[in-house]
């Protein structure tokens, strides 16, 4: 350990020994402390004349605070006394009278305008994918099939198939959640078939089913 002691430089920082007067790195002076400490003012000495002086300026200036303080509470003790006599000096507001005619305007309703047509339903398909059924073959045994009813012009709007079949004992039909479509489903055998019925808003269309084994 170096028995020289070291000082920091005050502006790069660098540490050198204490027997430079400048730093290597940056050539600062280094600045020796003094280890003398300040003498007393003369007004921070009891029974001088400064002191007296001091003492005597601190005692007025307190008194010329005081005062400031009782001028302006007040003052605004008058003002808050002025505002409050105004506001119950204010006169009487005069309402001007409201004119009173027996003209009550008419307000004209807007116009309605002419309803639009409603479309007129004119014909309903049975499908079968996209072929256009008349009649059809199932057997007992086949898998259920499902046909769809497209009803003509495809804008109208609101359309509900009812589905119904002359004999459920032998075809079943179970309506999808929008009635468009049907699923059959054949669980026995007739003679000549079975009439399979889509309507709607009065239009009906109809096929036959024929059921066999």
């Amino acid at each position: 350990m170096s028995m020289i002691p070291e000082v920091k430089c005050r502006r790069c920082g660098e540490t050198f020994s204490s027997l430079r007067s400048r730093c290597p790195n940056c050539g600062t002076r280094r600045v020796t402390q003094s280890g003398r400490s300040p003498a007393p003012t003369p007004g921070t000495v009891k029974g001088t004349a400064s002191y007296d002086r001091a003492e005597a300026n601190t005692k007025w200036q307190m008194i010329f605070g005081l005062i400031l303080v009782v001028a302006v509470i007040l003052a605004v003790i008058v003002m808050v006394s002025t505002s409050l006599d105004g506001a119950d000096n204010v006169p009487n507001q005069i309402t001007p009278p409201v004119a009173v005619t027996n003209n009550v305007p008419v307000i004209e309703a807007a116009p309605t305008p002419p309803p639009t047509p409603t479309p007129t339903l004119e014909r309903i398909e049975i499908k079968y994918y996209e072929r256009v059924l008349e009649d059809c073959l199932m057997r007992v045994g086949d898998p259920p099939i499902t046909v769809t009813a497209v009803p003509y012009p495809l804008t109208i709007q609101g359309v509900r198939i009812n589905w119904t079949v002359s004999d459920d004992t032998v075809l079943q039909i179970t309506p999808s959640e929008d009635s468009m479509s049907c699923e059959l489903n054949i669980i026995g055998t007739i003679a000549g078939g079975v009439r399979l019925t889509a309507e709607c808003f009065g239009v009906e269309e109809t096929i036959v089913v024929y059921c066999v084994e």
